[in-house]
Order: structure tokens, then sequence, then C-alpha cells
């Protein structure tokens, strides 16, 4: 579908007009900026760059260019002008785990949620998870695959969305919990469907196919509107994504290594764990100043104390 969206855009283009050949890096970049001066949004031009980029990689691997014009990082070219995805607080996090974990109705939810909120999978990549993807033995996730929807409504397998997102995940003891109790409920199907050579699906609709993300956009929209229903302090937009933004502004809140949060989220790209960084505000900021005073606090007590043991311990040599 991007392929197809590309090419239709470039043939529009002078840039397409160019031989393979001629194209420098300062032809691709202002291209790229063009794009967005001529009113793209930044998903679109990086949509451009994400089919233009490995095509152009194949001419260097061909000889026919000595290097890929496309190889630059795009957030030093073109503005990022896309809306952020809001991650929700900590403490609404909470509340809608706890809202979940009791409510009669969408208990049986709360493994998923409280999975996605503690894993920053995507939600592609969740449905796509089979029984064996989930290695208790070594508490790890194997995330090598997606599962999507294909326009003529088919299931398909895809590999990740980047080649970053093929990934293991550490699992906390919480969320092989969630996993445990998720693969001891699944009922047993009728028939065991397989998708590209792939089956045991965590989530299977009637029909036993693997469940896409449309059911769980739905059952996330339903749970935000029946919490809003109940409470008057009302809960923001949650949905699948949301929870992964919240796991990611999670763990740079927390102060986990860049490098590190970008391999957990798959990200390909350091700009774009880089720029969860970013978002942090005053109240992060207060935050982690009051952790850092009570640590320096903690640090003064204990010489104090491991001060006065030492001169407790040279009284009793004295005496």
């Amino acid at each position: 579908m991007n392929y197809n969206f590309v090419v239709n855009l470039l043939q529009k283009e002078e840039f397409a007009l160019k031989k393979i050949g001629e194209v420098k890096t300062s032809d691709a970049k202002l291209f790229l900026i063009k794009l967005q001066q001529d009113g793209k949004g930044y998903s679109t031009v990086k949509t451009v760059r994400g089919v233009l980029r490995p095509a152009f990689k194949m001419a260097v691997d061909d000889d026919l260019l000595n290097k890929n014009p496309f190889g630059f990082e795009l957030a030093g070219v073109v503005v990022n002008d896309s809306v952020t995805r809001e991650a929700i607080t900590r403490d609404q996090m909470k509340k809608f785990l706890k809202f979940v974990h009791d409510d009669n109705c969408y208990c049986k939810y709360y493994e998923v949620v409280y999975i996605l909120f503690h894993t920053g999978m995507r939600i592609s990549e969740f449905r796509g998870l089979t029984i064996s993807d989930i290695d208790f033995e070594h508490h790890l996730i194997n995330i090598d695959h997606q599962l999507q929807r294909s326009a003529d409504m088919t299931l398909v397998i895809q590999e990740t969305k980047t080649h970053a997102g093929t990934r293991k995940l550490p699992m906390t003891a919480d969320v092989e919990q969630c996993f445990r109790a998720i693969i001891e409920d699944r009922p047993t199907p009728r028939i065991e469907r397989m998708v590209d050579g792939r089956s045991g699906f965590l989530f299977l609709d009637k029909d036993c196919l693997p469940e896409v993300a449309m059911h769980w956009e739905h059952r996330f929209n339903h749970m935000v509107k029946r919490y809003n229903d109940i409470y008057r302090v009302q809960m923001p937009n949650i949905t699948p994504h949301v929870c992964r933004h919240t796991y990611c502004s999670n763990q740079a809140k927390a102060g986990m290594n860049p490098k590190t949060l970008q391999y957990l989220m798959g990200h390909s790209d350091i700009g774009v764990t880089l720029n969860t960084y970013t978002h942090l505000g005053l109240e992060d900021a207060a935050e982690e100043l009051r952790r850092m005073e009570e640590a320096e606090a903690a640090r003064r007590e204990q010489e104090k104390l491991a001060g006065k043991a030492k001169d407790s311990q040279k009284l009793f040599n004295a005496v």
C-alpha cells in the first residue's frame, strides 16, 4: 500500500525524472524538504523516505551508486510536525488498570491491558503472538513477525514494522503471570487455523481466526467509555498505541538508557526514542530533583551512621 502511494506521488514530482546514478544526498534532502513545503505531513515524508531508502540501497548493492543518498536521519532535515500520541500519567494508568481488573464485564481483558502497558509492544506484534513465542523457560517474548489484514480482508504474517522491531523482550514476573493466565484460559478451538505457516495464536474470534487490531481498538473504546460513565474525573482516550507510548514515557522518566529503550521499543531511529525524552515536563523535572535530593540525604545519613559506628569502635578499643 505504501509502495503504490509513493509511486503515484513520484509521478507528479520532477525528482522522479532524475537518473538513479545522478541522485546526490543534497538532491534527496531538497526533495523531502520540498514535499513538506508543499503541504505534505511529516508522516507522509517519512513514508516516502521509507520506500526510497531501501530502493536506493539496492542500487548501492548493485554498484550503481557509491553511497545511498537517502541514508541520512530524517529528523535533521524536515520538521516533525506530527501530533504526538499523548501518554497517560502513571496515576491514570494505575486507575484504569484497577478499573479493568475490578469490572465484571471487562476483567477478562485485564491481562492484555497490563501486558500492553508494561511491554510497549505494537498491537500488530501482540496479536501476532503464538503460544510458542512465549518462552517461559528464559522469560522472554520472541517478536519476529506481525499479524496484519490485507485490503481484501485476508490475514497475513509480515515481518516486523522495522528491522529493529525483531527483538526479544524480557518478561517481568507480572507480565509472565499474565501470559500464563491467557494461555490457561485460551479455549481449545475446533480447528487450529494456520496463517502463513503459524498457528496457536493467543486470541481467536468466533470463526477460530486470530483477532485483529479492530477488536482491541473497540474494546479499549468501550472500556474508556464505561470508566467515564462511572467516574467524575474523566479518563483521556486510551488505545493500544497509547499504552505503548505510556510504556516508553514511563521508562524514560525512570531514567532508562535511551539505547536500551530504543531496543525494547523496536525503534529503527534513535530520534523517535529521544523524542520521548524531550516531552518530559516541569513535573518530571521536579520529581527527578526530588529523587536526587532523597538519594543525597540518604547518602549523608549513611555516612553519618558509618562515622558514629567508627567512633564507637574507637571508644571500645580505648576501653
